[in-house]
């Protein structure tokens, strides 16, 4: 739905992006990570037709960028960051105008308006002035926009930013409902997010696709060893030693301390070796108070902190 081959763009000397190469299924959401200034919007620029790549190829619902610019721009439904909304229209207003931009046919225009207005939920906002909405309404017009055209692929730019948490979740289902029928490429530089709604992301930095993979395969890949979480009760300097003593154990540290002179301690165990069991058996046999025991999985967060940081490292 979605293949990129060697994209790069050159801003004068500067080089937003360089030799960006993947493809993007029908149906999936394909995260697009990267610190700020990392390439993420000037690709995006560049799927969308809005800007030209100094060299490379791309090609979105089976039509090149260059050579189909304007089957491309029929195909795809764009939310940048900052949502070019007519604060002065009402809604209704607005998005019939926008369906007009489009050429949408007279025939049914008014009848798709009325259901991307039921699917973005701002059908009881239609005769409003935008500018009298908040924020999260503003974003779901934006959204509706996006949408009107009934697109095959939609590419959306930091769609939670500025958000409240009542509203990022609301913006987050209606992305996640919208998948399976369009392929969406979501930007973000939230974490969690892009672990909760994408089934591959890709990590930029410097404007170099530094990794490509299901969040999953990425964890599976840059995990060398069991993390343990523990909370045991008693002096934690010995608990901490006997830890520290046991077979398998390549490293603990304490997390915190809490008022009922409990611990919270984590454990590395060496090579990927599950020493859960032993640790559990060995701290009760010492005497010491075992409050709880869970493993500590990779987030997305710590791959991303780890790609990056080795990327500027090398």
């Amino acid at each position: 739905m979605i293949e990129v081959q060697n994209l790069t763009k050159h801003f004068g000397r500067h080089i937003a992006i360089s030799d960006i190469s993947f493809r993007a299924e029908q149906g999936e959401i394909l995260g697009f990570l990267g610190p700020n200034g990392a390439g993420k919007t000037t690709t995006m620029r560049i799927l969308t037709c809005y800007l030209p790549p100094t060299s490379g190829r791309a090609r979105v619902a089976g039509f090149d960028i260059l050579d189909d610019s304007m089957e491309v721009r029929r195909r795809i439904g764009y939310l940048p960051e900052n949502v070019p909304l007519y604060t002065d229209l009402s809604v209704r207003d607005y998005l019939g105008f926008v369906g007009r931009l489009k050429g949408m046919p007279q025939a049914g225009r008014a009848a798709r308006t009325e259901r991307v207005m039921d699917e973005c939920g701002i059908s009881q906002v239609k005769d409003r002035t935008i500018g009298k909405l908040s924020k999260g309404y503003r974003q779901r017009v934006g959204l509706a926009q996006a949408l009107l055209n009934d697109p095959e692929v939609l590419i959306l730019d930091e769609p939670t930013v500025g958000l409240d948490p009542q509203q990022i979740i609301e913006i987050r289902e209606l992305i996640r409902n919208l998948a399976g029928k369009r392929t969406i490429i979501l930007s973000t530089h939230i974490l969690p997010e892009a672990s909760l709604l994408c089934q591959r992301v890709l990590i930029v930095n410097k404007g170099k696709l530094i990794s490509a993979d299901t969040p999953d395969n990425l964890k599976a890949r840059l995990r060398s060893s069991m993390m343990i979480d523990i909370v045991a009760r008693g002096d934690c300097a010995a608990i901490m030693r006997h830890i520290e003593s046991l077979s398998g154990v390549r490293s603990v540290n304490r997390m915190e301390s809490f008022a009922d002179g409990s611990h919270s301690l984590r454990i590395e165990s060496k090579d990927n070796e599950d020493i859960r069991e032993s640790v559990a058996a060995s701290i009760i046999e010492q005497g010491f108070g075992l409050l709880s025991l869970t493993t500590s999985d990779l987030s997305l967060e710590d791959i991303f902190v780890h790609l990056v940081t080795k990327e500027d490292t090398e």
